[in-house]
């Protein structure tokens, strides 16, 4: 992989512009790539204990060859870390270590260090740079571009944070290569949908090119992450802060957040629960006549042949449809959707709990029926089993 042309792909967005840098073997030379960000010695890097095992001693070699004073911050791994409380720990080191407002944070992992060090970066002295170095096939795809940064409340995911773009983000599709399969199988859920909400052709590529991607072949890969980064740069130069083109990336996160609340961030990762919404809300598209059964059944496909669970089991609707109301997509009390009517095109559309209802009772039979003995957010979701391919 070493002898594959650096990407460069770039987001536009004024003073707040950025690259997505893709290079497989990139993070031996972090340290070089930061300069035109910070003029300060101190850099924190924020990070968990699977990822600092991997990879943290290159990039802080990596930093020291370049003259910089780093600052390793090790969290758990894990959703369960996504707490204000995180925040805090991290603002700690900041402050006793005298970071300055010019002293920069590097994310080192997934898309869970990512929100979380950008949401530090945003708050600590009202905002330091930081800096996007994505390890997971969903950060790299998804969360670690577009500027959102948060921490989860109890009661519902992404609830607290706010938009504050990186400096750059910057990709070594190497470290895929340590990436347990679980967390690989769950980012090709991301980026599936991709080719649902934009773009019939590169859905076509992945639905030829699926058994290359579970295989972690070369070329597919890295077209498949390239692809992605162009489709969600784009969308976000078009509607930076969520008013209303880029709420087309949140097709499968609907159902998907309800789900991971429910499970109470144990039972399901991001990318599970994302397949699981692709498809069923694909389904509840077709209950309303917005598609045909046809673009239902591709999706499914799809997700099945990345070796997905496409099915919610043991989820009563009330507690689901509860769930879905702490999101942070509802507007006036209303459930905001994105609802496929065909492959690369997507429809933004409130959802009456009446529909939702009626479908849910059509779908699951006689889970649908809300029972007074049941208690809103105490049920077990987990997806059906299905191997692993």
């Amino acid at each position: 992989m070493a002898c594959v042309a650096e990407q460069t792909i770039p987001v536009t967005l004024g003073e707040r512009s950025y690259n997505i840098v893709l290079h497989p073997g990139l993070l031996g030379t972090v340290g070089d790539r930061l300069a035109a960000f910070t003029t300060s010695p101190k850099i924190g890097v924020v990070t968990d204990k699977h990822v600092a095992g991997h990879y943290l001693q290159e990039t802080l070699r990596s930093l020291c060859r370049a003259g910089y004073d780093p600052t390793p911050i090790i969290l758990p791994p894990g959703e369960r870390t996504k707490t204000l409380g995180t925040i805090a720990k991290i603002l700690d080191v900041l402050a006793r270590q005298k970071f300055e407002r010019q002293s920069l944070l590097l994310a080192l992992g997934g898309g869970v260090i990512g929100d979380i060090t950008g949401f530090a970066a945003a708050i600590y002295q009202r905002g330091i740079p930081f800096v996007q170095v994505p390890t997971t096939l969903v950060a790299q795809v998804d969360s670690s571009v577009g500027g959102k940064t948060g921490v989860d409340h109890r009661l519902g995911k992404n609830l607290i944070g706010a938009f504050y773009q990186p400096r750059a983000v910057l990709i070594d599709t190497l470290t895929l290569r340590t990436l347990p399969r679980r967390e690989w199988i769950a980012g090709l859920a991301e980026v599936i949908k991709y080719g649902i909400i934009a773009d019939e052709k590169f859905f076509a590529f992945l639905e030829q090119e699926m058994p290359a991607l579970l295989k972690l072949k070369e070329e597919p890969v890295i077209h498949a992450i390239k692809r992605s980064c162009e489709i969600k740069a784009q969308v976000v130069v078009e509607d930076e802060r969520e008013s209303d083109r880029r709420r087309i990336l949140n097709y499968g996160h609907t159902i998907g957040h309800a789900l991971e609340s429910l499970s109470g961030y144990r039972g399901l990762i991001h990318g599970e629960a994302v397949g699981i919404g692709l498809v069923q809300e694909a389904d509840l598209a077709s209950h309303m006549g917005l598609c045909g059964r046809d673009i239902v059944e591709r999706i499914s496909s799809l997700v099945q042949r990345a070796g997905l669970s496409e099915q919610v089991s043991e989820a009563s609707f009330r507690s689901l449809w509860g769930a879905m109301q702490h999101d942070k997509k509802v507007i006036g009390g209303r459930v905001i959707g994105v609802w496929p009517v065909q492959i690369g095109k997507v429809l933004i559309r409130p959802i009456a709990r009446q529909v939702c209802a009626a479908w849910f009772q059509d779908k699951h039979g006689r889970r649908g029926r809300p029972s007074s003995s049941r208690q809103p957010g105490k049920h077990s979701v987990r997806p059906k089993a299905r191997a692993r391919r």
